[in-house]
């Protein structure tokens, strides 16, 4: 019996990595600081692991940055662009890759959403002239200081397939002309690495989502090829992410040593999977959640042990979480600061593995030991639990109507009333929401939070960090102004802590990308607004300025994706009870004198299910949530919504019928290659898309910004298009936030020129 999980969270306890990492980008940390932080970090968690009691040690989990972009490195699949520069090499190069260059002013690789989570990958680029060079020599290294420790290590892989799939073509080549050379790669990988360890695990996640009969092919290609070459080591293929579905007669069939089944979010395919497998082939019961953060229901999962028991020996069976632990914060422990009695309910990725191996222990022995009656004892408080039911909430849910999701009139009358009351130019510019998080504003929030500073005293100085932030618009010369979001921490805990049914960890952070962490509400009863969240700063940022002034909101959705949500009653329920709380504050944002109020739903496409018979469904109650929260504005009032790094193309009618009268998209690293999705479905209403990609250090020339506006000028109406940034700017620096400020309102200005 081999107990394991897929992965576990990189960025440490006190978020080590991330600190490490900016330091280094800042030159403040040398390259040998960096990988020594590194390095502590994997045997802190390999030690978490070996502790727990599992066998199999994920090994190549760990990145710098992104698994995607170390799969990239690992099979040589750098843009060229990345190799012309021979001091960019390492890394520098690696580094490159995901943020751009800024001395050169090479545009980072595009980023996008790990299939259906908050994770960021790094979109692999394939050209028909792209050749592919293994090195795998870190994965190997990392295998052999697993077997130092005493350890058993399991290399971790992306699949190849997978690879292929989530990959962008940049000149309308096939991605399937590489996979010959990919493969090769992939079998020398093999051959270095199989002869140190008794597990490969390679994964598939797109095994759980819809795949062509060339795909279907191409699955077997590969995999029979990786049979020659797995030497004594066997091959553990992993999905997750949801059911196999009609993939799993392929996935059974393929030549591997054993398959792994997310039965969190597939409970469902276990019997039909054993019926499918091999009876020589090990299947891996991924029984504890790796995407949320409650206890598991251990007895529950005990029975689908015993169900997979009927098959055949324990020597058959492995026990591991449904999906990688990256997803997931370190370790509950830390929360001191927590209810007790919700702490109780919650387990963390340390928590997890020794969920993993009690239920290991149970599949051997037939016993349950005292972490099983722990759960018990949780999970029964959690459900007797008043605090997670409010009736009247639930009522106004229940009182509902049509009418609750329309606007008053349709966006063609609606513009014309908007377009008297502001009198913008033609291509108006503004941002997305949030400014620069500097040091003195963190200083200010923590001191606040610490009682250092009085409230009134927190107020003040915030108020002149909304001060600063407007007069440097308008010196800017920006068209629509926003208060810069100084008092927000991040866009979802900022609205959760001022929810009901919400409460909050103090170091539950889990990586979104790179450096960036984020540190989700957690969603454990009935919401509900109990005052104005927003409304006293943003009119206090109007009472500056006589130019429009956006009050600045996140959808339901988001709020909705971005938390830990309970799992007692349906997702779509949670979502509408948020939009009406976010229904309240639009309408008192009007109320206060806000003619412009934004609504981000950044997360819409990211809460897609991966299969296309399940997409209706979300996106008709996902939509239905954003129409609720701003169906109560009259016509005048202009409602925008912001969405980032996403593939579009396949909700565009979805996305018209939120009926938004602005809707701003991430754009910049597509070169506008996103819009050709708007120009599919004759989008109706206005569109910003972003000239400015403010993940990257680079700024901007009012050349390359003019490019992507008469770029963008091809699908979209010059009466219809607004200039923009991608996302928000919290995460830059003020001097290179102005300078590509500078740029985006004099390239607008001058397309203003050239069409009037």
């Amino acid at each position: 019996m081999n107990a394991h999980v897929l992965g576990f969270p990189r960025i440490g306890l006190g978020r080590e990595l991330k600190w490490t990492l900016e330091s280094y980008w800042r030159g403040e940390a040398s390259l040998e600081e960096l990988l020594s932080t590194a390095e502590r970090l994997k045997r802190r968690h390999w030690q978490v692991q070996m502790q727990a009691g599992l066998d199999l040690l994920p090994v190549g989990d760990f990145s710098l940055y992104d698994h995607v972009l170390d799969t990239v490195a690992m099979v040589g699949a750098v843009p060229e662009r990345f190799c012309r520069n021979s001091a960019e090499t390492g890394c520098a190069a690696y580094f490159a890759m995901a943020r751009g260059e800024a001395r050169s002013s090479i545009p980072a690789m595009e980023m996008t959403k790990w299939f259906d989570t908050n994770y960021h990958y790094i979109v692999p680029e394939f050209t028909n002239d792209l050749r592919f060079r293994k090195d795998a020599s870190r994965l190997l290294q990392d295998v052999r200081t697993v077997k130092e420790l005493g350890g058993t290590a399991k290399p971790v892989l992306v699949g190849p397939i997978t690879f292929l799939l989530l990959g962008k073509s940049m000149d309308g080549s096939s991605p399937w002309i590489h996979l010959e050379r990919l493969v090769d790669v992939y079998s020398d990988i093999l051959k270095d690495i199989s002869g140190e360890c008794p597990w490969i695990q390679i994964d598939e996640p797109v095994l759980c989502s819809d795949l062509s009969p060339k795909a279907h092919q191409e699955f077997r290609y590969a995999y029979e090829s990786f049979a020659g070459a797995k030497g004594h080591a066997r091959i553990l293929l992993t999905s997750y992410f949801g059911p196999l579905g009609d993939n799993l007669p392929l996935a059974a069939s393929l030549p591997v040593d054993g398959l792994h089944l997310d039965l969190v979010r597939g409970a469902e395919q276990l019997p039909a999977a054993l019926e499918a497998m091999p009876s020589e082939q090990v299947v891996s019961l991924g029984l504890v959640d790796g995407r949320n953060i409650w206890r598991a229901d251990l007895d529950a999962a005990a029975e689908c042990i015993n169900a997979a028991k009927q098959r055949g020996s324990e020597s058959k069976i492995m026990l591991g979480t449904s999906c990688s632990l990256l997803h997931c914060p370190v370790d509950v422990a830390l929360e001191t600061d927590m209810d007790p009695s919700i702490r109780e309910w919650m387990a963390f990725a340390v928590q997890k593995c020794d969920e993993v191996a009690a239920l290991a222990h149970f599949a051997e022995t037939g016993e349950r030991n005292s972490l099983f009656a722990k759960n018990r004892k949780a999970l029964q408080a959690r459900a007797a639990n008043p605090c997670a039911v409010d009736k009247s909430v639930r009522a106004r849910v229940d009182s509902l109507t049509p009418k609750h999701y329309e606007r008053g009139s349709v966006f063609a009358e609606r513009t014309k009333v908007q377009s008297v009351r502001r009198q913008l130019p033609l291509f108006p510019t503004t941002t997305i929401g949030s400014f620069p998080q500097t040091p003195e504003i963190r200083s200010i929030r923590l001191g606040h939070k610490k009682g250092e500073w009085t409230t009134e005293e927190y107020v003040a100085a915030m108020k002149n960090q909304i001060a600063e932030a407007v007069a440097r618009q308008e010196e800017l010369g920006l068209d629509v102004l926003v208060h810069g979001e100084p008092e927000r921490n991040d866009m979802v805990e900022y609205f959760g802590q001022q929810l009901n049914g919400f409460c909050f960890t103090s170091q539950g952070w889990v990586q979104s990308y790179g450096s960036r962490c984020v540190k989700p509400p957690v969603i454990f009863g009935d919401v509900s607004r109990p005052q104005a969240m927003t409304v006293d700063w943003a009119r206090y940022a109007q009472s500056l300025t006589p130019k429009p002034m956006k009050g600045m909101l996140t959808g339901p959705v988001t709020i909705l994706c971005w938390s830990f949500v309970r799992n007692d009653i349906p997702r779509s329920e949670v979502c509408r009870q948020i939009a009406l709380a976010i229904r309240d504050e639009v309408l008192d944002l009007e109320s206060a004198g806000l003619s412009i109020i934004q609504i981000d739903e950044a997360a819409l496409r990211e809460g897609l299910p991966l299969r296309a018979a399940d997409h209706e469904a979300y996106l008709r109650w996902a939509v239905d949530c954003f129409r609720l929260t701003a169906a109560g504005v009259r016509d005048e009032t202009q409602i925008h919504s912001h969405m980032c790094y996403s593939e579009f193309n396949a909700i565009m009618e979805w996305i018209a019928q939120m009926d938004a009268d602005v809707i701003s998209i991430e754009a910049s690293r597509s070169g506008m290659a996103l819009l050709e999705a708007f120009r599919a479905v004759s989008y109706p209403a206005d569109v910003g898309p972003g000239v400015y990609d403010i993940h990257s250090p680079r700024v901007p020339s009012e050349e390359e910004i003019h490019g992507l506006l008469k770029k963008a000028l091809e699908v979209v109406a010059p009466e219809r298009l607004w200039v923009n940034p991608d996302c928000g700017l919290k995460t830059r620096g003020w001097p290179e936030t102005i300078a590509s400020l500078k740029n985006l309102v004099a390239a607008a200005k001058r397309l203003r020129r050239e069409y009037t």
